[in-house]
């Protein structure tokens, strides 16, 4: 069986007042969030604000999540970058740190072909030389990977491990599965279908913020318990939704900032910070659903 497996939170990057990456409080929210019984944290990924952060920044938190996991959680850092140059020295940073694996982007901007992907990854890989996860999001990347694409990409990786899914293809999950991939799921809404799909686990930002949510509905899967699994899948889909409604970064930011009783800053531009008004209806919706507070 994988050793990566599981809940896997999509961490936030909690900045200071003066906008700079706040490793006190990086350490309070990943603490928070293995006592409540994830299995690893997605680093620097999309929540994370990844794009935003400079090399040196990514790098700072590959070693503060290395630090704190100590074997009791997986670190898997997001090294993606617009330049090859810059994703190898986050993966070399991140392969330094003692991290457990790295993730990455596919090229973007250009429109890369299946070669000039397959060459990226392999550059980036080789730097780590660490168990590999592709990060498949086409609706940021543009790049959508296909059962044709993924076999090529197994070929020519050997530090290929798995893939965060967050492609629409619900049915590529068992197929990449078939493969002998690891397929975490980057819908929090869809964990429970992934895992019966065969998924290993799920990766998504708002686990962030309630983890317990989603350790029940994996717990509750393992065990059998089907009708305590979708119970708390449903209540898992309330808050993805507000996520989606007020924004990924801003809403995981402040939500676990008032749970947490912590100032997770507000995102870089461009991401918009909440207005006030949306603050008071992110609390009022956040009472109503009981994870404002750690259980």
């Amino acid at each position: 069986m994988s050793e990566f497996k599981g809940i896997v939170a999509a961490t936030i990057t909690p900045f200071t007042p003066e906008g700079e990456f706040d490793e006190a409080v990086f350490g309070t929210i990943l603490e928070s969030n293995i006592k409540a019984g994830v299995d690893g944290f997605w680093v620097s990924g999309g929540t994370g604000e990844s794009v935003l952060l400079t090399e040196d920044e990514v790098i700072r938190t590959a070693i503060v999540s290395v630090a704190l996991c100590k074997g009791r959680a997986k670190s898997i850092v997001h090294v993606g970058a617009l330049t090859t140059r810059s994703a190898i020295r986050m993966a070399t940073g991140a392969r330094n740190a003692g991290a457990d694996a790295i993730s990455c982007v596919p090229p973007f901007f250009y429109q890369p072909s299946d070669e000039a992907i397959i060459n990226y990854y392999c550059a980036v890989a080789d730097a780590a030389d660490l168990p590999f996860f592709i990060y498949n999001q086409p609706k940021y990347t543009g790049v959508e990977f296909t059962v044709p694409l993924m076999e090529k990409m197994i070929k020519a990786i050997p530090q290929l491990v798995g893939v965060k899914h967050s492609a629409p293809d619900f049915n590529n999950i068992h197929r990449f599965t078939d493969m002998g991939l690891v397929v975490f799921t980057g819908h929090g809404s869809l964990c429970l279908p992934a895992l019966s799909a065969g998924a290993s686990g799920v990766v998504d930002g708002p686990l962030t913020v309630a983890p317990e949510i989603w350790v029940g509905i994996y717990n509750a899967y393992l065990e059998g318990s089907d009708t305590r699994a979708r119970e708390l899948q449903d209540k898992a889909n309330k808050l993805i939704a507000l996520a989606a409604r007020f924004g990924m970064q801003a809403t995981c930011k402040f939500l676990t900032g008032v749970r947490l009783d912590i100032d997770c800053g507000v995102p870089r531009l461009p991401i918009p910070a909440l207005s006030e008004a949306q603050k008071r209806e992110l609390l009022s919706a956040g009472e109503a659903m009981n994870v404002l507070k750690s259980p």
